[in-house]
């Protein structure tokens, strides 16, 4: 249920409202917007009847029930689009921001050529794989801390924003330490026990979709982070298994709007994951940006030929200089900017 407040109610309302909410046994959490603030109720739905009773409190202007199962991520919630800030960066909002750098994190040198060269072309946020989750237990699996200190270096020599992948609850305190945002990859979106830890440890949260996940399902591991009292949380399509084999995964970017429908979450997307393949990449980042998406996550490998994962799908920096001068045309025909 969410108890939405009538304009101009008075501070003292609001918490009168937040304490009654608890005392009924619900998590009470609290948007505030431009003109008024909402509470919603999160708990067993077999209370609706006592949290009704709560319109004849001072300030309260009604009582709405949720449809969705998904509370806190729902537009039912929250009608404005939540914009994520990391740092000076807005998420989310006018400006669409790049995501870029290797799959993986193999060297001071690359990581720092891949840096320099993706910051030049425009990007704000420097992606690079500490911690690797690979199919097969003898494929490089990352250089772990000293990846995430080769990614604090790169932002300290750039200015950079930093995201990079959490695998394990283990390991979040010390991927926290380095990065400006957590990223949860597709693997991990149902590992619940992760969900909750980076829920309760604050920092930005980069959610992609797993292979297999539903929209619904996708939304509720959202939920998940939300219900922990983390609201900086941005979705990731990144492509999702079906029958076809011609690229690695399908590209869903029917996901995005139909996202934007129904939640408030800022919403990018993945097109060297969702692709498989370099060649690819261009036109699905372009397509991407024209269906409405907030960002797109692409990788960038000085030499493809080379990288201990996944550079196939990776872009070289001359090739991405070339996208992002693209991408400011098509951004530009929906409203948007880089």
């Amino acid at each position: 249920m969410v108890i939405v407040m009538k304009p101009g109610a008075r501070e003292e309302d609001l918490r009168e409202v937040i304490a009654r909410v608890e005392a009924l046994g619900y998590q009470a959490h609290v948007i505030r917007g431009t003109t008024r603030s909402v509470v919603a109720a999160v708990g067993d739905e077999r209370g609706k009847a006592r949290l009704q009773a709560l319109e004849a409190l001072a300030g309260v202007q009604s009582v709405v029930p949720i449809l969705q199962p998904f509370k806190l991520a729902s537009r039912e919630t929250r009608a404005a689009r939540t914009v994520v800030r990391v740092g000076s960066l807005e998420i989310g909002g006018d400006r669409l921001h790049v995501m870029a750098g290797p799959c993986s994190v193999e060297s001071e040198e690359q990581l720092l050529t891949v840096a320099r060269a993706v910051r030049e072309a425009g990007a704000t946020i420097l992606r690079g794989g500490a911690f690797k989750p690979r199919t097969s237990p003898y494929a490089f699996q990352g250089l772990a801390e000293d990846g995430l200190k080769l990614l604090a270096a790169a932002r300290e020599a750039t200015g950079l924003k930093v995201v990079t992948e959490v695998l394990n609850p283990r390991d979040l305190d010390v991927v926290a330490r380095y990065t400006d945002i957590l990223q949860v990859g597709a693997r991990n979106v149902q590992n619940f026990a992760l969900l909750k830890e980076v829920g309760e440890i604050g920092k930005p949260v980069l959610l992609k979709r797993g292979m297999s996940t539903t929209i619904q399902e996708y939304l509720m591991s959202a939920e998940y982070i939300l219900s922990a009292g983390n609201t900086n949380v941005i979705l990731c399509e990144r492509g999702i298994r079906t029958f076809e084999t011609a690229t690695r995964f399908t590209l869903d970017l029917n996901a995005v709007p139909v996202l934007q429908k129904l939640t408030h979450l800022p919403i990018i997307v993945d097109p060297s994951h969702g692709t498989g393949h370099w060649e690819y990449v261009p036109a699905l980042a372009k397509a991407a940006v024209a269906v409405g998406a907030d960002g797109l996550m692409i990788e960038v490998h000085p030499k493809p030929e080379e990288a201990l994962s996944d550079g196939i799908q990776s872009l070289k920096p001359a090739r991405f200089a070339h996208l992002m001068s693209d991408l400011q045309t098509v951004a530009k025909a929906v409203g948007r900017y880089l």
